[in-house]
């Protein structure tokens, strides 16, 4: 099976709130790897290592080699839980993945050509992601990195839904498969700001005829 991203983790023993914040301060990971018919299994990874393989677009969406021991396990990143604040990953789930089975990942949507669409470049109007992923359900040999949608022919006020993504050979939407097409990207009119400062002259332009009006009687009193 094709992989093409490799990382190392270990089995662990200690389990628990209390092993996981040992483990932390260690500078590890805990981690768990489940599925393909087997039982789940405790590992632990390097922190900063791991964090380094966040920054690709590619781990959340590729089957990953996950290296423990003496065995290499094709699986793929289904969980992962990160610090409210601090730039620390606390735990991650692995799915095993079997060849011959289906599975079902997020990937990402990738925009291309928006400054250049007809709704933008010729009609002024501003592109709107309504989704930035897509769950797909596929073969592990036939899932996409990512899907491209081309917005060059979108023109002001349209859409583009899940119906109308071009999907990979062997790729289907599990939205889409019960019923729902939702919408993904629009382009409307861009709204136009308000004018607050103007008020103010407006209000002392029409205020002037008035005093100017009150003043007529004066002059004709004297």
């Amino acid at each position: 099976m094709k992989t093409s991203i490799e990382l190392v983790a270990e089995f662990r023993d200690d389990q628990g709130k209390g092993a996981s914040r040992r483990l932390r301060r260690s500078g590890k990971v805990p981690a768990i790897l489940y599925g393909g018919h087997e039982q789940a299994r405790p590992l632990q990874l390097e922190h900063d290592k791991l964090l380094q393989m966040l920054d690709n677009e590619k781990f959340y969406s590729t089957i990953l080699s996950l290296s423990v021991g003496r065995e290499k396990q094709p699986a793929v990143l289904k969980d992962l839980q990160r610090h409210p604040f601090k730039n620390q990953v606390l735990h991650i789930d692995f799915q095993r993945v079997l060849e011959n089975e289906q599975i079902r990942m997020k990937v990402p949507l990738h925009f291309v050509n928006e400054s250049v669409s007809v709704g933008v470049k010729q009609q002024g109007g501003t592109v709107s992601h309504l989704r930035n992923e897509v769950e797909v359900l596929c073969l592990p040999k036939d899932l996409p990195e990512y899907i491209e949608v081309d917005l060059l022919e979108l023109g002001l006020g349209q859409l583009v839904h899940l119906s109308e993504l071009r999907l990979p050979e062997g790729v289907q939407l599990p939205e889409l498969i019960h019923g729902h097409d939702a919408p993904v990207v629009s382009i409307h009119t861009q709204r136009a700001e308000a004018v607050t400062e103007e008020a103010p002259v407006e209000t002392a332009v029409a205020a002037a005829p008035a005093a100017g009006a009150a003043a007529e009687p004066e002059a004709a009193k004297k």
